[in-house]
């Protein structure tokens, strides 16, 4: 019943907006020819909106005729007549706009510090315009960025493009991308890209603000040297240099030795030639991209923000690390599920970083193995995290994916492995595997997911979620 007498005093305030009895507020919004007077009542605006409860109690506007005017010569008319019904009514129809319009309105909510506003867009943006983050990231991280009123958009396009970075930096407007928003990615330890495609990418940026210096380093000037290190200057700090394969580094870094600090290449040097020999200087944290956080094992209805996408099936798809690699790679996060034949076990491994066939071990303390002696039983769980040594991911051509130096989990030569080694603790995976199904899963970002569910993609009764 309240909800219809509070439907009631909407529309009945909304048709007080439209009849413009008894105002005295003249607003014109636009300017030149575009210009329109806009008519309201200051006692509503001023509880409906922080701006106009400040300028109004403090005396900033001053009477003219019995009316206060105020002057918005860079909002339109028709964003204006859209905010007003707002604070009026609380009615907003934001599916009928464009999304380029909406990004237009988060400068003049932000003025007019129209809370209530800031919570519908954001709820609305992330729910629905997904799509439109990655098809425009640039666009809208730029609208986003000068506004802290919109905190909670502006951490979602953080973490979404953090977690899937292509959104960004596979964009053909990335190299249009501004320096503070550059930095800021770049200094985020959840961003989720191996760290040579950190420093590929920054110089393609770098060479993106030059266009007149040429792409061959080894034919530059002195000036164009001083140019480009300018440029990269800001960055360097942020590269995680230790966290590059040798080879990466010699073919991929090292011909940019010049703008480079030369302590810093002689470090890194040091560290790949001798790497029994004790370091004297600090070497970065590796980036530790958001995945699964916390252990739980639950038998409920429970609330995470991941769903799992099949990718990978050996039955249906062929049993081949060709195959494998064609359907898993840069797909983001992914997880392994193994059924071992005439057992109830089931093992398996998480990867938080991209499979890319770039026949190279990865660092990460986010990965993890784990074994269900009995698929019936959640009990008779055994999870095992990668101790951060650089052997945590095998990420090779001719293989399968490899977990662990000595494979804690692997596979190779048509047979999964469990082996124990320093990489990982013992979770009890059988030295020899007999393959029965393998599947590969994409996680995926969820409101919710049930045990139900979760049983039936991980066959029957065997899933894992951290």
């Amino acid at each position: 019943m309240s909800l219809k007498y509070l439907q009631e005093l909407a529309n009945d305030f909304e048709n007080l907006l439209e009849t413009d009895e008894g105002y005295d507020v003249i607003i014109y919004a636009g300017d030149n020819e575009n210009v329109k007077e806009i008519h309201a009542l200051s006692n509503i605006l001023r509880v409906r909106s922080q701006y106009f409860h400040t300028v109004l109690s403090n005396g900033l506007i001053k009477k003219k005729d019995g009316k206060f005017i105020f002057n918005f010569p860079n909002t339109s008319p028709q964003f204006f007549k859209i905010i007003l019904r707002f604070i009026y009514c609380g009615k907003i129809e934001l599916e009928k706009l464009q999304v380029s319009e909406i990004l237009k309105l988060l400068a003049v909510i932000d003025e007019l510090k129209i809370h209530s506003l800031v919570t519908c867009i954001q709820e609305f943006w992330i729910k629905y315009q997904y799509e439109f983050l990655r098809q425009n990231p640039i666009e809208i991280l730029e609208a986003i960025y000068p506004h802290e009123i919109f905190t909670g958009l502006w951490n979602y396009c953080l973490e979404e493009i953090c977690s899937e970075p292509d959104i960004l930096f596979n964009s053909d407007k990335f190299i249009n991308l501004k320096e503070p928003l550059l930095e800021l990615f770049l200094r985020r330890d959840d961003l989720s890209l191996d760290e040579i495609d950190v420093w590929n990418n920054l110089i393609k940026w770098c060479f993106s603000q030059h266009p007149s210096i040429q792409q061959d380093v080894n034919k530059w000037d002195k000036e164009e040297i001083v140019i480009m290190e300018r440029t990269i200057h800001r960055f360097i700090p942020l590269i995680r240099f230790y966290h590059i394969s040798s080879t990466d580094f010699i073919t991929k870094v090292y011909p940019f030795k010049e703008i480079m600090p030369k302590d810093l290449i002689n470090n890194i040097l040091l560290f790949h030639m001798s790497p029994q020999v004790q370091l004297y200087f600090d070497i970065e944290s590796p980036r530790k991209p958001k995945c699964i956080h916390e252990k739980y094992v639950y038998d409920s209805v429970i609330n995470i923000p991941y769903d799992f996408n099949l990718l990978y099936r050996a039955s249906r798809d062929g049993n081949t690390p060709a195959v494998f690699h064609t359907k898993c790679d840069k797909k983001g996060t992914t997880m392994v599920v193994v059924k071992i034949s005439n057992s109830n076990q089931v093992v398996g491994g998480y990867n938080p970083l991209q499979w890319k066939s770039r026949d190279v071990w990865k660092s990460t303390q986010d990965s993890f193995i784990f074994s269900f002696v009995n698929k019936n039983d959640l009990k008779s769980a055994k999870v095992g995290y990668s101790n951060g040594d650089k052997f945590s991911i095998g990420d090779f051509m001719n293989y399968g994916p490899l977990f662990g130096s000595q494979y804690n989990l692997g596979y190779t030569n048509d047979k999964w492995y469990g082996r124990r080694s320093n990489s990982y603790p013992d979770v009890g995976i059988l030295n020899s595997l007999m393959l029965m199904i393998t599947k590969f899963f994409k996680l995926l970002r969820n409101n919710q997911i049930s045990v139900s569910t979760l049983m039936e993609k991980f066959n029957n009764k065997v899933f894992i979620i951290y």
